[in-house]
């Protein structure tokens, strides 16, 4: 078997680089084939490729597997449907993320049958018993469910029975006594010598009785917002012909035919002849208004009540029953049901990979290629040999690593400190293989950049006590579902912390706790000379003492030179950071052509840079620290403007050093030549090593220039990719102009480091004079207490979550444009390795 570099165990990480890969091809007999993808699978470090892109889903070896574990995850979706609505929580029967097989449980895990295809090939029959009991299981709970629906069903009708029985009882009743009563009264007044013959029709003894009508009725109950349109409805359709009475049920019923809650109103209709109630029966069916049979009987009422109240407690008591045993079953079901659901997805993602693998051509091996870290070469053919061993297979799996001129993914191995920062990088692009990686960089930059913007020590303590929070309870909030803001917040906490560090440090060199300085190191390096000195001038002020220690001194905030002091120290260190971290890019971009023996790239774009870029602003740099060492009044916006405008002219009460001019005139002219050098050697010197190699005058790789990799890429020629010299050269001439402008755009960019510091600063004055303070100022308990929740709340909401994001997004920008577009190209593609720990974390 091929072997490739590596141990057994794991080199150190290596931020800078990726990690170096390989192209394996394993050739695997199919009675380990299941197997060898489960532990590689375990193991976490092979990104299959898939062998057979020109078969549809349907047409691959493992469809009917794959149709099957998506049945039994169909299965258990609904089992965890039916514990949502029960309120059953599933149990966690997998500890600490790792995958617990129960081999004694009755889920047999694989179970291999001799052959299931036409040219002998052995197959898995996937968790057959596991499959069965699945079903079983399911077809339980449908069979509870159905019969509790018809249960719940019969129940609901009964109430509504039982309320119509109640509120047309009433109705009749009424009816009859005041019937009776109006009888009575006839009798007394000897008006008439018939009696009534029913309580609510009263009907002349002279009118032949074969020529009487008698009424007929409806009772049930109808939608309450339905009520007044049926009612309308009703009388049009009968022309006035029907009589209609309504009470209304206070408390909602549930409907037997929605099984949700309705607000009802029980209705009596009366009506003459059976053309009346066919439009009455079919109006009522419209409204969906359920009808129920009643008896103008009082003792047959009665009865019927007596009948209704005994069945309802037949059917609570049955209903009752029947969920407590599903409330059983559900629990059973819950025991089980994270591994369940884990085996599932776990199985369905091995048959996904196995449709990844080509049959070779005996039809007894299949065959698989990927990619895997050169230091997982020992753990992958221990895989392969375990599976071997655990199949009782005849024959060994073979390994072997390929020659290949593909461009391979991109590796990084981070751990739970590194892998945010890393996230922050791959967000703007994934880098191309084995190019330096910014990530190395960010990790410290990112959060001092964002403490620059943000410094101020009592908000840094502040954001660095919610994010401990975060990270002593990672443990359990880890394995908690987050919504989408926590989830961020959580990942990113290790990278909040430290720019909560960072602005403590910064906000300890501002002097600033929420907007108040403190003299935390020593007194005041200044006092006051004479009655004259107030906090509102620095005139007066003496030096008395040794110079402030740390910081900035505390004399100096409340003053009227406090903001100009600040607008300068903070503008000068922004383009001191932004020019130190632009060099540091380029400086990048010289170990990139390194690496890939690019001395085009050395000679005629590193040099130019970085001649170009410090000639001005590196210049400028030098300007800013000699002007705070010498405490000089030069003005540098005037030396350097006129460094452009008039190089020849005299600096006069501008110059900070001697020969400033000669300088001057120097650099300028290195920053004019440098831009040629940038654009035009550079295509001139890949034409000519493009006709040298095809004309046979040299053989250098296809390696030695950067373009190499860009074709190798793109569609891996083996060097006789054709050659545009206009394409070479325009391309040559935008990057010149980008780099041209952006280093002085970018350069004016890291003052939003300068301004966004003096907004976070000024807005925390505000809130702490004219919030704190003034509330303080009225004497007035209230008052203060109003005046505290609302600067507190103002603390929170505006400096401590918008503040912090602007930072934050500011400190991206910085991070992508910046700086990371002077080296990083960013065009590759990550990792993606077959693991089982990605699939358990993944949502269906």
């Amino acid at each position: 078997m091929g072997e490739s570099g590596g141990g057994g165990c794991c080199p150190p990480m290596d931020l800078m680089r990726s990690e170096p890969m390989q192209l394996v091809q394993l050739i695997v007999p199919m009675e380990s084939a299941h197997l060898t993808v489960s532990y590689l699978g375990d193991l976490g470090l092979v990104q299959f490729k898939d062998l057979n892109p020109e078969k549809s889903p349907f047409q691959r070896t493992y469809a009917a597997q794959i149709k099957r574990c998506g049945e039994m995850a169909r299965k258990i979706r609904f089992f965890k449907d039916q514990m949502s609505k029960a309120g059953v929580l599933p149990k966690d029967s997998l500890e600490n993320g790792t995958h617990i097989i129960d081999l004694d449980d009755v889920e047999v895990f694989i179970i291999q049958l001799p052959t299931c295809f036409s040219f002998s090939m052995p197959c898995f029959r996937f968790l057959s018993p596991y499959q069965v009991k699945l079903g079983e299981l399911e077809a339980e709970l449908v069979e509870i469910n159905a019969n509790n629906d018809k249960l719940q069903r019969s129940y609901n009708e009964l109430i509504e029975y039982k309320l119509v029985l109640d509120k047309a009882g009433e109705f009749f009743s009424s009816a009859h006594t005041s019937a009776t009563a109006q009888q009575i009264e006839i009798e007394s007044q000897q008006v008439g010598e018939d009696l009534l013959e029913a309580p609510l029709l009263q009907q002349d003894k002279s009118i032949d009785s074969s020529k009487q009508v008698k009424l007929g009725f409806l009772t049930g109950l109808v939608p309450r917002e339905k009520s007044m349109v049926f009612e309308r409805i009703l009388f049009r359709a009968t022309r006035g012909n029907v009589f209609i009475r309504q009470t209304v049920i206070e408390e909602p019923v549930i409907d037997p035919n929605s099984g949700e809650k309705a607000e009802k109103n029980v209705i009596v209709v009366f009506y003459s002849g059976e053309r009346a109630k066919s439009k009455i029966l079919k109006i009522c069916e419209a409204f969906g208004a359920n009808r129920y049979p009643f008896s103008e009987d009082l003792g047959k009422q009665a009865q019927m009540i007596t009948e209704v109240s005994g069945r309802l407690t037949e059917l609570k008591t049955t209903i009752d029953a029947g969920l407590g045993h599903r409330n059983i079953l559900l629990h059973a079901i819950g025991d089980k049901f994270e591994l369940w659901n884990l085996k599932v997805r776990k199985e369905k993602a091995i048959y996904h990979t196995l449709n990844m693998l080509s049959l070779d051509v005996t039809k007894k091996c299949l065959v698989a290629e990927g990619w895997s870290p050169v230091f997982a070469s020992n753990e992958i053919q221990n895989a392969l040999k375990r599976a071997a061993v655990d199949s009782n297979s005849q024959v060994g799996s073979i390994f072997q690593v390929l020659r290949t001129k593909e461009l391979p993914p991109t590796y990084f191995r981070t751990n739970k400190f590194t892998s945010a920062i890393q996230e922050i990088v791959d967000a703007y692009g994934v880098a191309k293989y084995q190019e330096a990686n910014p990530g190395v960089f960010t990790i410290v930059t990112f959060p001092f950049l964002f403490a620059v913007m943000f410094g101020d020590w009592g908000h840094g303590i502040c954001l660095l006590l919610a994010t401990m929070y975060l990270i002593v309870r990672e443990k359990k909030l880890s394995s908690q579902k987050l919504g989408d803001i926590m989830e961020m917040a959580f990942g990113g906490r290790y990278v909040i912390m430290m720019m909560s560090l960072f602005s403590i440090y910064t906000g300890l060199i501002y002097n600033e706790f929420f907007s108040i300085p403190y003299p935390l190191f020593a007194p005041s390096a200044y006092d006051c000379r004479d009655a004259s000195c107030s906090e509102a001038t620095t005139i007066g002020l003496i030096k008395v003492r040794d110079t402030y220690p740390f910081g900035l001194d505390p004399v100096w905030h409340g003053t009227r030179s406090e903001l100009p002091f600040l607008n300068s120290l903070k503008m000068k260190m922004s383009i001191l950071l932004g020019v130190s971290q632009m060099n540091l890019g380029i400086i990048m971009s010289y170990f990139n052509a390194r690496f890939f023996k690019s001395s085009v790239n050395i000679w005629f774009q590193f040099i130019p840079q970085m001649i170009f870029l410090n000639s001005l602003f590196g210049y400028l740099s030098v300007l800013i620290i000699i002007k705070w060492c010498t405490g000089s009044q030069a003005d540098l916006y005037h030396v350097m403007i006129y460094m452009f405008l008039s190089p020849t002219d005299e600096l006069g009460e501008n110059q900070l050093f001697p020969h400033q001019k000669t300088v001057q005139l120097v650099l300028l002219f290195l920053a004019l030549v440098s831009v040629p050098c940038m654009l035009l050697p550079k295509p001139f010197i890949l034409k000519k090593q493009h006709e040298a190699r095809h004309q046979g005058q040299s053989y250098a790789p296809l390696e030695e220039t950067d373009e190499s990799l860009h074709v190798e890429a793109n569609g891996g020629s083996h060097g006789h990719e054709e050659f545009e010299f206009s394409e070479i050269f325009v391309h040559q001439l935008i990057h010149t102009i980008e780099f041209v402008l952006g280093a002085v755009s970018n350069t004016a960019s890291y003052l939003r480091l300068w301004a966004l510091s003096l907004a976070h600063s000024e807005l925390s004055s505000v809130f702490y004079e004219k919030v704190l303070l003034l509330a303080w100022g009225y004497n007035n308990w209230l008052i203060l207490i109003v005046g505290i929740i609302v600067f507190i709340f103002a603390t929170v909401g505006v400096l401590l979550v918008m503040e912090t994001l602007s930072a934050f997004l500011h400190a991206l920008r910085l991070h992508w444009v910046e700086f990371q577009n002077k080296f990083y190209e960013g065009d590759g593609y990550k990792f993606a390795p077959f693991s089982f720990i990605l699939t358990a974390n993944e949502d269906e």
